[in-house]
């Protein structure tokens, strides 16, 4: 069978991995986080200490980049930057706006867009991201924009970081969303912006398995897969 693809696009904090990965163990598809990719450029930029805005000091970089996607045992995606595994610190706030940085990067984006491309040739995935609906898979079969408020999705983060041992505060978790959210909408290459043909889901005011119930229902409309 032709494999199936589901974008899933949305803001940062909005739910989207978790989510995603929720279904794709329930679809049995492979799931893709492709914002740990650029999270993973971020964090290489940033130890090798050239500014995350600097898009020829960057694009200089990336020739010295490997990076992999592996799974473990529970299905979880875990992110190999020249073979170290780096799961978990790509989920600093400081990364977080690293990443932000650049995939505003045209060197950046094109570095990684085939290895997104080519995960969708050969699997059935369910991808989420920014430009996944847009630019990386336009042709995908399902297309969800996800998104909250800013200030739950400050709140969901925040947990998660203080879940993690990150001692941060709300307010400045609410203050880098909206960063966030703006460098990404406002960003020359491939803004944040939902698809024409997208299905809009906004988790604002349900929790997550409510949420998990929303994105079953829009996959199952569009595909007719008994979800």
């Amino acid at each position: 069978m032709k494999p199936v693809s589901i974008a899933i696009d949305g803001p940062s904090g909005a739910g989207k991995s978790t989510l995603a990965r929720m279904t794709a163990k329930k679809l049995g598809y492979i799931y893709v986080d492709t914002g740990a990719l650029y999270r993973t450029v971020g964090l290489f930029v940033l130890r090798r200490g050239v500014g995350t805005k600097d898009r020829e000091g960057v694009a200089a970089l990336l020739p010295e980049i490997r990076i992999e996607m592996a799974y473990d045992g529970a299905g979880v995606q875990r992110m190999l930057l020249n073979g170290e595994d780096v799961t978990d610190l790509i989920r600093t706030p400081e990364v977080s706006m690293a990443a932000s940085d650049v995939s505003a990067i045209p060197a950046v984006r094109a570095f990684l867009l085939d290895t997104q491309r080519d995960m969708a040739k050969k699997h059935s995935v369910i991808m989420d991201g920014r430009d996944i609906g847009t630019v990386v898979l336009p042709q995908a079969q399902v297309k969800i924009f996800l998104t909250a408020s800013a200030a739950e999705r400050a709140r969901r983060r925040w947990r998660e970081l203080r879940e993690k041992g990150i001692d941060t505060d709300y307010e400045s978790v609410l203050r880098d969303i909206e960063l966030r959210d703006r460098n990404d909408s406002s960003r020359d290459i491939a803004p944040l912006r939902p698809a024409p043909d997208a299905v809009m889901c906004d988790t604002t005011e349900h929790d997550l398995e409510a949420s998990f119930g929303m994105i079953c229902d829009i996959i199952r409309e569009r595909t007719g897969d008994g979800l």
